[in-house]
């Protein structure tokens, strides 16, 4: 026993052999995507952005619209009375022909219609014209449409209903007002400012339709710029994601291996304190069956050498010396017998496959029966414990097979699935003992077998065949180390 556990302590170091995936463990609730929260978060900013700029954009394009329309129709009005106004240069009133011929051009329908109110500013602030006859000659506040106007710049405004002329003629409605600079022929002086009331009915239609239709551009256009960065984000959050989850994949997938060669690990040293075990166990069975059985027959020697001194003639003497020899040759077998079973041969350089035959041959030569044998050459050598752990697995399974299944449809086989190094002894006798009957208290056998294998992280497994007979198989992961570069 003694040189057994010198065998398994002077095998390679024990490693750690590939663990098959277990189920990942239920993730924590994560947070939204990148391109969720792009999402939500651009989607915010750029309806502020949007409403922003859709505002200004609107009051740009309303402005610009009403002032595209009071420079048309003050050059329009210009064109049409400026040659009547030009007495204005010379007086601060019109003469009554081109009152009558002012009155008879807003008097036209169609011009009514589109310009309902006329005045013609002098300078001053006094209205020198207007188709509304009550207000000519008065004097009033001056807007500060006209204000502007007097300074060369044509104006346009909503008009103001609280103005002094207009409260006059009782107007209620908001028309558009335009101021519009009069000049004199031949030169750049203002020699009046004509003031054009439009209605603003038509012209709102128009500005509200023109103000949709930049909301619905802004809109389009913001919502494309949106799509297009969401696309960009989206395909790297995607990348983003694919990557995350390999990560978290690859987290699990370490930390169960690592819960595994945590479990692995203190099996193996649980094993190999229970080889330990079972070594003191044995070869305190070994001292006791050295002193019940050689011992005692050398101490009953040992006694008769005093009968051989002391004896009286020589057949006395002989008596004597014949039975210690016959207690001498059984102490010799015995001590044969008991070492037999604790010396492996020679295998140290040998393949796999002839240590498997070379266990197989002994125990034919020992029981005088016959085993049948089917192994597989491995293209690299395995290490010394393997050799030693396959020896004693053979050799163990066939003396099952031999005392317990009747020596009957002894079967050795070994094959290799993968990196998996598996061997099998089988017959179709009896019932061999499980392992889980075979006590530490009852002699090494399969309890102490299990332990060896266990010990470099491999199975043992002892089950009845459906057809009769039994099946005890033993698997080893090479790829964890059990292999010689």
């Amino acid at each position: 026993m003694l040189k057994q556990v010198q065998e398994f302590e002077s095998g390679d170091a024990i490693t750690e052999v590939p663990l098959r995936h277990s189920p990942a463990v239920k993730a924590a609730p994560r947070r939204a995507t990148l391109s969720v929260q792009f999402l939500i978060a651009g989607g915010l900013v750029m309806q502020v952005a949007m409403i922003v700029a859709g505002y200004l954009i609107t009051e740009l394009v309303s402005r610009e619209a009403i002032r595209s329309k009071a420079i048309s129709t003050a050059l329009f009005m210009q064109n049409l009375v400026g040659p009547t106004v030009q007495e204005l240069a010379t007086s601060q009133t019109l003469s009554a022909g081109a009152i009558a011929r002012l009155d008879q051009l807003f008097a036209d329908e169609a011009v009514k219609r589109r310009f309902p109110y006329f005045e013609v500013w002098t300078p001053g602030g006094v209205v020198a014209y207007s188709n509304t006859p009550q207000i000519i000659g008065h004097q009033f506040e001056p807007p500060s449409g006209l204000l502007r106007a007097l300074t060369g710049e044509i104006t346009a405004d909503h008009a103001d209903p609280r103005a002094g002329e207009h409260v006059i003629r009782g107007i209620r409605t908001r028309n558009l007002e335009i101021y519009s600079p009069i000049r004199q022929e031949g030169s750049s002086r203002i020699i009046a400012v004509a003031e054009i009331n439009e209605r603003a009915e038509p012209f709102r239609g128009e500005l509200a339709a023109l103000r949709r239709s930049s909301w619905l551009v802004v809109a389009a256009v913001t919502a494309a710029i949106m799509l297009a960065l969401f696309g960009i984000v989206h395909r790297g959050s995607r990348t983003i994601e694919t990557q995350r989850k390999a990560l978290e994949r690859r987290v699990e997938e370490t930390e169960q291996l690592l819960l595994e060669n945590r479990q692995l690990s203190d099996r193996v040293q649980r094993a190999s304190a229970r080889v330990a075990e079972l070594n003191e166990q044995f070869i305190r069975g070994i001292g006791a069956d050295l002193h019940d059985g050689p011992a005692q027959l050398i101490s009953f020697s040992i006694l008769k050498i005093e009968d051989v001194r002391n004896a009286g003639g020589k057949a006395t003497r002989d008596r004597s010396l014949l039975t210690m020899q016959s207690a001498l040759d059984e102490a010799m077998r015995e001590i044969r017998s008991i070492s037999k079973g604790l010396v492996l041969p020679e295998i140290a350089d040998l393949p796999l496959h002839t240590v498997i035959e070379r266990a197989v041959r002994a125990h034919e030569a020992r029981t005088r029966t016959r085993v049948a044998l089917a192994t597989v050459e491995l293209p690299q050598p395995v290490s010394h414990a393997v050799r030693i752990c396959a020896f004693r697995f053979v050799q163990e399974g066939l003396n099952n097979a031999y005392r317990h299944g009747g020596a009957t449809g002894q079967d050795v086989r070994s094959w290799m699935d993968g990196s998996l190094l598996n061997l099998s002894v089988t017959d179709s006798g009896g019932d061999t003992p499980s392992v889980e009957k075979a006590l530490p208290g009852e002699g090494i056998g399969l309890y102490g077998l299990q332990e060896r294998v266990e010990s470099l992280g491999g199975t043992l497994t002892n089950r009845r065949l459906r057809e009769g007979g039994n099946l005890l198989k033993m698997t080893l992961d090479l790829s964890g180390g059990l292999l010689v570069a």
